[in-house]
């Protein structure tokens, strides 16, 4: 069966709940409120006094004609006019409010009672966590790293049935979603479940305490969730500390999400390149295309059996493509003009999602929407993180991984430094390069003049993401190799850093440049400031995740390509399982 049955009568489109409100003539839109809800719609507004400010007037609904006499809602739903043959103006008046029912729909329940009980209402389906500053937040004119999560949790409402019911969950599938900073591409790095890494340790709420749970070396990636009562702050922590990438905010899902959602769209197309019969994840389909939702979607992605050599990087690449054609779907005709999908879809995503306090609402989720929704599917690239088999296991057991080096550290470094996966229009390209060739060259200006001598330059030095004791072995090194007597170690800094960098005021460029020059420091680690600084007041050196070293060149330029052999896919092509 190619895909779930649709259309079923229990379906009910927003576009046929609109109602006539006898109090002044208009159709509302009711969407499955509650009685006493559907009652306030209807009633009318009365003044009430109040010793607090009142809140903030609704913005008018747009003015919606009362019928005439044959005419139906808005949305044409209701019956109306004969047709006539060959049809008249009646029927093409039908047919264009079917059109635009959805538009006009979500138009007016913005606007009165109805916009803001539905507004709460999808408010309330999110699930917040606080991640006790795990993340900054995105902000606008700079790259985005969201962090989403797939849970295997199988407690709760539709994720039960699926083995061990007492699992609490992992993080069994993570994505690190980066978006460049002109919002031209993305790139989508999974990351394998069964990566043996560090899990560093995180302070997490519990009942509304902070309890600091300790960490782990040397674990399976999965870990980071779930276990010990690790919350998906701790998660962020363990992708940062092992990429050197900074994450703003993460979105959870667990298994009802992939139901739901590709319910909602109406199912996702896939293509399978032979017959699959899985009995653990119950996908039974033949060889070829099929339009996949609810249960069969979500055994498409979770089948370990069906595709490659049957481990977790296949699947991972399984889910890819999945991903990719539920992200053309998306952003199809059919579904962005679809006033029942758009319902449907605002439902389905908001049920489904955990996420942090920096997208814990649907004001802020829209926003997160506002930055995301023109880049094209083309330039959207599906990577995994480069792994081999964990040397330490076996031959006859493989069944963890660990980063493969040689292609790992420059394909980080490109996601670090901005560079994309794959190509961009080249009109976008050009107008990036030029704004880039132009910041460089007022960053390299920085570099230019002249030098104070090792005994003036004065520093504190804090380690804000480097190998632990890095800011103690830096300040040693300063001190006896470079004679830079005037330095300080103050620790770990107060915040991590992807890139180091060093502060310093206008009268102390000549510091600076000194510094640069031992350090091995390039001109985008200089940060300047406005004012001047006071007589023997230091520099501040904050070593970020790419400090190695003292006497190790930072901030060599990223690869404009990915390494050879690294695994990639473009959301907007279509490829066989197989």
């Amino acid at each position: 069966m190619d895909a779930q049955s649709r259309g079923r009568a229990d379906e009910i489109d927003p576009a046929d709940q609109w109602v006539l409100n006898p109090r002044t003539g208009n159709y509302e839109l009711q969407l499955g409120r509650s009685a006493a809800q559907q009652r306030l719609v209807s009633a009318p507004r009365r003044t009430r006094r109040s010793s607090t400010a009142a809140p903030a007037p609704a913005a008018p609904s747009p003015a919606v004609p009362k019928p005439r006499r044959g005419e139906g809602p808005p949305g044409g739903r209701r019956g109306g006019g004969r047709s006539r043959k060959g049809g008249g103006a009646p029927d093409r008046r039908k047919r264009l409010l079917k059109v635009t029912g959805g538009t006009l729909a979500f138009l007016l329940v913005g606007g009165g009672v109805g916009g803001y009980l539905y507004y709460q209402h999808l408010n309330d389906n999110l699930n917040v966590i606080d991640t006790g500053g795990a993340g900054g937040g995105f902000k606008k004119d700079q790259p985005i790293n969201v962090l989403v999560i797939g849970t295997d949790k199988r407690s709760g409402k539709g994720n039960e049935g699926y083995g061990d019911a007492e699992s609490v969950g992992h993080a069994d599938t993570t994505i690190l979603f980066h978006v460049s900073k002109d919002r031209t591409n993305a790139t989508a790095l999974s990351i394998p479940r069964d990566l043996i890494t560090d899990v560093p340790s995180c302070p997490t709420k519990i009942d509304g305490s902070v309890k600091e749970i300790p960490g782990t070396r040397g674990t399976r990636f999965n870990n980071s969730l779930g276990q010990e009562g690790r919350d998906p702050g701790c998660t962020m922590r363990t992708v940062k500390q092992l990429t050197g990438i900074d994450v703003d905010n993460f979105m959870m899902v667990d298994f009802n999400a992939v139901k739901n959602l590709s319910t909602a769209v109406g199912g996702v197309p896939v293509c399978l390149a032979k017959d699959v019969d899985d009995r653990d994840s119950k996908l039974n389909l033949k060889a070829g295309e099929h339009r996949l939702e609810g249960e069969q979607a979500l055994a498409f992605v979770r089948t370990r059996h069906s595709f490659g050599n049957e481990s977790d990087l296949d699947r991972i690449k399984t889910q890819q493509q999945f991903l990719g054609s539920m992200m053309r779907e998306m952003k199809s005709k059919e579904t962005l003009t679809s006033p029942k999908k758009f319902f449907s879809l605002a439902e389905a995503a908001t049920k489904s999602l955990t996420v942090d306090q920096g997208l814990g609402s649907i004001g802020k989720l829209t926003a997160l929407a506002g930055e995301l929704k023109d880049i094209n599917p083309k330039n959207v690239t599906f990577t995994t993180l480069p792994v081999v088999d964990n040397p330490n296991e076996p031959a006859n057991r493989k069944a963890t991984v660990v980063l493969n080096p040689s292609q790992a550290d420059p394909l980080l470094q490109m996601i670090r430094q901005d560079v994309s996966l794959t190509e961009v229009e080249k009109k976008e390209q050009a107008a990036k390069d030029a704004a880039q060739a132009d910041a460089k060259n007022k960053q390299d200006a920085l570099l230019q003049g002249n030098r104070a001598p090792a005994g003036d330059v004065r520093v504190d030095v804090y380690n804000g993401g480097g190998p632990p004791g890095s800011a103690s072995t830096t300040l040693t090194w300063l001190q006896n190799s470079k004679g830079v007597y005037k330095a300080g170690n103050h620790g770990n800094a107060s915040a991590r850093l992807a890139a180091t960098q060093l502060e310093y005021a206008p009268n102390q460029a000549d510091q600076a440049r000194a510094l640069a020059d031992m350090m091995g420091l390039p001109a985008s680690a200089l940060k300047p400031g406005a004012v001047d600084a006071a007589p023997k007041t230091p520099m501040k050196l904050t070593l970020g995740s790419d400090f190695k070293e003292p006497g190790t060149p930072l901030g060599a330029a990223a690869p404009q390509q990915a390494p050879e052999g690294v695994q990639r896919v473009e959301a907007d092509k279509a490829v066989c399982a197989k």
